[in-house]
């Protein structure tokens, strides 16, 4: 098990993302704008999805990391802290995921 945490990730983005590194993959990433972050973590959902079909475990795990990866740098980008996030999931474990969701206000 590791130590690493996506609370360690957050904060190695948010000093990347305005580190102007011009080797830096997050830099480079924020400059290109929300638009351009949203769209590469859609395709990394998509390829963990097909990775998860899949019976070999190691494509999945890869997949799913550049999938959080990605999350924390929209995340950043639009000013929501991991914890904002794991406070809302906390907040949900009351309660099954159907009553919760039955809670919601409609779309």
């Amino acid at each position: 098990m590791t130590d690493f945490s996506l609370h360690d990730l957050e904060k190695i983005v948010a000093a990347r993302a305005t580190s102007g590194d011009e080797t830096s993959w997050t830099a480079k990433l924020v400059a290109k704008g929300i638009e351009k972050a949203s769209k590469k973590l859609g395709e990394e959902a998509v390829e963990t999805v097909i990775a998860s079909l899949g019976l070999d475990p190691a494509p999945l795990v890869a997949e799913t990391a550049d999938l959080l990866y990605h999350l924390l740098v929209v995340l950043h980008m639009r000013g929501v802290a991991l914890d904002d996030v794991m406070t809302e999931l906390q907040g949900r474990t009351g309660q099954t995921g159907i009553q919760e969701k039955a809670a919601r206000a409609p779309e």
